[in-house]
């Protein structure tokens, strides 16, 4: 594995950040501004980033999941607050089930908890579809959701409606709200090893969106720990607060390499491996990022507490995105059922 961004990888990470700190919330009132909203979401339209895992004429990705990752980590950094991690995992679907490309706002169903998709179950010729989620729903008016047929799956949407709880202030979820119906144009059944592909491209996603979660946290506490003085000196010159934000840095660190090796195992390794290294990543990232927003309420003292400081959105975030597709709990049950570890081995 190369470390290393190529030079378009690097355009790409460049031109993200240009339309987040152009048009991403700067402060917790911004997130109730529709006029920048929309303009944010017109701009990730423009650039076809939720294409990027769209196929080309051989089926292949447009783009490679680090590609697709370094989107995320950019759209975390900016706490952008337009659907990114939904349309992406739906147009993963949708490729792999040789599908075209949805004509409107699509996100996905997880079952209940977040922690795998959605398959249907059928009980008296009805479909079943208890405590599914929609997430990163903005927008979307459809989902997609998992139907078990021929020793497979097939897809098929469902019309979605919003929920006003809110654990994530910029990605909303959304609830099903009709009957799903098989997806007209699908070409293959997917197999377990597709369903098992998507997870870890998922699993990549939220870890970078982890990561840059992360990275703004640290960012937003830094620059408060400069300009905040006590005593005379800026509370970032005390070693208490020193060592909080070293720590925290270090967290994020390691948790971008482990992101980063995820994000190349979903296209350069088999399913199962892939996968594998997508929980282990997640694992990681999500104990991280847990501790790294707190710190960051922490540096900020009781202004960290109220709703008009940005940390307790960047928690909300991380918590959020641990939860989907599992955090580090599920994560470490799929790394040692992996490699043959556990009581039922």
């Amino acid at each position: 594995m190369d470390v290393r961004l190529s030079p378009e990888q690097h355009a790409l990470r460049d031109s993200v950040a240009q339309v987040v700190d152009r048009l991403g919330p700067k402060a917790v009132r911004q997130l109730d501004d529709p006029e920048r909203a929309a303009k944010l979401d017109a701009a990730i339209a423009a650039s076809g980033w939720r294409d990027l895992r769209a196929a080309e004429d051989g089926g292949q990705p447009l783009a490679s999941g680090v590609e697709a990752a370094i989107v995320a980590e950019e759209l975390g950094r900016g706490l952008v607050d337009a659907p990114f991690l939904g349309p992406t995992l739906s147009a993963e679907l949708r490729r792999l089930a040789g599908a075209p490309l949805a004509t409107g706002a699509e996100t996905v169903l997880l079952a209940r908890g977040l922690s795998s998709p959605v398959v249907a179950a059928a009980l008296d010729g009805a479909v079943v579809l208890d405590g599914a989620v929609a997430i990163d729903a903005e927008g979307a008016g459809t989902a997609l959701v998992l139907l078990a047929a021929g020793g497979g799956h097939m897809l098929a949407e469902v019309a979605v409606r919003p929920v006003d709880e809110r654990t994530d202030l910029t990605r909303p979820t959304a609830v099903p709200s009709g009957t799903p119906a098989p997806l007209a144009d699908q070409a293959r059944v997917l197999t377990d090893h597709d369903v098992t592909s998507w997870t870890a491209l998922g699993l990549a996603l939220t870890c970078a969106d982890l990561v840059g979660v992360m990275r703004g946290a640290v960012q937003l506490a830094r620059d408060y720990a400069v300009d905040r003085r006590q005593y005379g000196a800026a509370i970032g010159s005390f070693q208490a607060v020193q060592h909080l934000l070293a720590d925290a840095f270090v967290a994020m660190e390691g948790s971008r390499s482990v992101a980063l090796h995820a994000a190349w195992a979903v296209d350069a390794l088999p399913p199962d491996e892939a996968l594998a290294a997508g929980a282990l990543a997640k694992a990681y990232c999500a104990r991280a990022a847990r501790t790294v927003c707190e710190t960051a309420v922490q540096v900020h003292g009781g202004i960290g507490n109220t709703w008009e400081c940005l940390a307790h959105v960047f928690l909300r975030r991380a918590l959020m995105s641990s939860d989907v597709l599992g955090g580090a709990g599920a994560n470490l049950a799929r790394v040692l059922d992996h490699h043959g570890i556990g009581s039922s081995r």
